[in-house]
């Protein structure tokens, strides 16, 4: 599902115009992002938990070359779906 097809559905099933719909799903994204930066995580109940995560530093390959790189530790988001998203896969 793309943004467009995101921002259409809630359109579609909150009965607004698609400007209002998309404008709530901007806030929401901004939302979510303000409050994984803030606590680390992040949880929708039914839904699922966002997560900060850690990758530690690490050999990688460049798949142009074949050349060994050196990957950076970095953080990153994880996701964690709901035990009644993930049985529904």
């Amino acid at each position: 599902m793309t943004k467009s097809e995101l921002i259409d559905s809630v359109a579609k099933s909150a009965n607004i115009s698609k400007r209002a719909a998309g404008e709530a799903v901007d806030a929401t994204f901004v939302g979510i992002s303000k409050a994984i930066k803030k606590s680390k995580r992040f949880q929708i109940p039914g839904f699922g938990t966002f997560t900060v995560r850690s990758r530690k530093a690490r050999k990688g390959r460049n798949p142009q070359t074949g050349d060994v790189i050196n990957i950076k530790a970095s953080r990153t988001v994880g996701f964690k779906p709901a035990p009644n998203i993930k049985k529904g896969l």
